[in-house]
């Protein structure tokens, strides 16, 4: 972005935002990465945590619940870490650095849980959802492996180490068997984000209206949003209850899955 910025003229003015979720060995030295870039870069840096936002970092919260949901937790939190993150830099669009790997592997999620408003945005370079900054996805179409193959060429300075907590989420069951499938089939990665950029929603099934959430103020198409139902689980010692509202709405997400098909 920097480079291109200045190769032709865009006039965009660049600033570096973090999340720090507060894992111990993984995290904290990553950021040690992108401050490095901040100074290489000449590009200022935003670091936000869960502990300053919520008051929970991962490492709490995995002792909390253990090592089966915790990344539910830690993606609700993030996005909405995110959006704060820009809002409160006042960005206009929020870049991310998504990959071609990491869409096909949502894309194949929402399918599997019947994910049907997510399922319909997924594959978007650009979403926008009403009161939340734009966010793009420049990668969309490049391979992780050959970013990582970029980047070591080009020597640039990068975090590269796998979270500590990943190998138990359900992403992780998803990436290795998309990469059984390249096995048989090298480009079923970009044969699968196509296919998710041709499905549609007949017009007759609405999604959930988005409105603000009570407690927090946050885009949610509930009355609470799901930042706010776990955190209240893990305040009053009952995460348990999360799991269950969780559960509750893929069941819906899944009916309006079956409608669409028949």
């Amino acid at each position: 972005m920097k480079a291109l910025n200045e190769r032709y003229d865009y006039g965009l003015k660049l600033v570096l935002l973090s999340i720090d979720e507060g894992i111990t060995g993984y995290r904290d030295d990553s950021l040690e990465s992108v401050k490095r870039n901040e100074k290489d870069y000449g590009i200022p840096l935003k670091i936000l945590s869960y502990e300053d936002l919520y008051g929970w970092t991962m490492d709490k919260i995995v002792k909390e619940v253990g090592l089966k949901n915790n990344c539910t937790f830690c993606g609700v939190f993030r996005r909405q870490a995110l959006d704060r993150g820009a809002a409160l830099l006042g960005v206009d669009k929020l870049v991310t650095g998504h990959n071609a790997d990491d869409i096909a592997e949502t894309v194949i999620m929402n399918v599997l849980r019947g994910d049907i408003a997510r399922l319909q945005r997924c594959t978007g370079i650009t979403t926008d959802t009403e009161g939340l900054i734009p966010r793009s996805k420049p990668f969309k179409y490049t391979y992780e492996k050959e970013i990582v193959m970029y980047a070591y060429f080009k020597e640039l300075d990068y975090f590269s180490t796998e979270c500590i907590y990943s190998p138990n989420a359900y992403r992780g069951h998803v990436r290795a068997y998309l990469k059984d499938l390249e096995t048989i089939s090298p480009p079923v990665i970009l044969d699968i984000i196509h296919s998710g950029e041709c499905m549609t929603i007949k017009k007759e099934i609405k999604l959930p209206p988005q409105g603000l959430c009570k407690k927090c103020g946050y885009i949610s198409s509930q009355e609470i949003c799901k930042a706010c139902v776990m955190l209240e689980g893990l305040n009053t010692g009952v995460p348990e209850y999360v799991h269950v509202f969780i559960h509750r709405l893929h069941k819906k997400c899944i009916t309006h899955y079956i409608t669409i098909l028949f």
